[in-house]
């Protein structure tokens, strides 16, 4: 289950009708589905038919036309490029909606003033609205599969703020049954 953190609230969110009640305060959606149809060896177009009268609703309330599965793990060549291109503050011209299958990741979202992290993992479904403003980044095991849907994939290009907001926090994961936070790096040390 997901795990929300708001540092300056010094708050923290463990149960689902609190993530989906804090998170719908940002206008981003938030549901648990179920992981048990398909093993973790599962095929991508095993897990698009496992899962296709969901994928199909997606699509029919949010406009979608395409939907797919992501697969990367640590070794994944070109990782970490593609990560760099999601970790720095951004939105994109339509939704990012993903059900997470194994893995995790954190969203970062900075809306309404303030900045809360969602840690996703297995069994979450987050659906971060178009101009949303946020980054992501994979937890330090650097894995993630999900289903990704999309209206246009050209819309999922990133379009960076530059308000350098992303660099005032160090993501840290703690895996699915502990606290996931993250600190706001606000006195760094330099070496004199």
């Amino acid at each position: 289950m997901a795990v929300v953190s708001i540092p300056a609230e010094d708050r923290t969110i463990h149960d689902e009708l609190g993530i989906r009640a804090e998170l719908a305060t940002v206008s981003v959606d938030y549901e648990r589905w179920d992981l048990s149809r398909v093993g973790e060896d599962a095929s991508a177009d095993e897990v698009l038919e496992a899962y296709a009268a969901e994928i199909d609703e997606m699509k029919r309330l949010g406009g979608y036309t395409t939907a797919d599965v992501i697969d990367v793990k640590a070794d994944t060549p070109g990782l970490d490029t593609m990560l760099a291109r999601f970790d720095k503050e951004h939105t994109h011209s339509e939704d990012e909606v993903r059900f997470i299958l194994a893995g995790r990741g954190v969203f970062f979202l900075h809306e309404a003033g303030k900045v809360l992290s969602v840690e996703v993992g297995p069994g979450d479904m987050i659906r971060v609205p178009q101009g949303t403003t946020h980054w992501f980044t994979l937890c330090e095991e650097k894995r993630i599969r999900a289903i990704r849907w999309f209206q246009d994939t050209t819309g999922w290009t990133p379009h960076y703020t530059e308000s350098g907001v992303d660099k005032g926090y160090q993501p840290l994961c703690f895996g699915p049954t502990s606290t996931p936070r993250f600190f706001p790096m606000c006195h760094r040390r330099h070496p004199h």
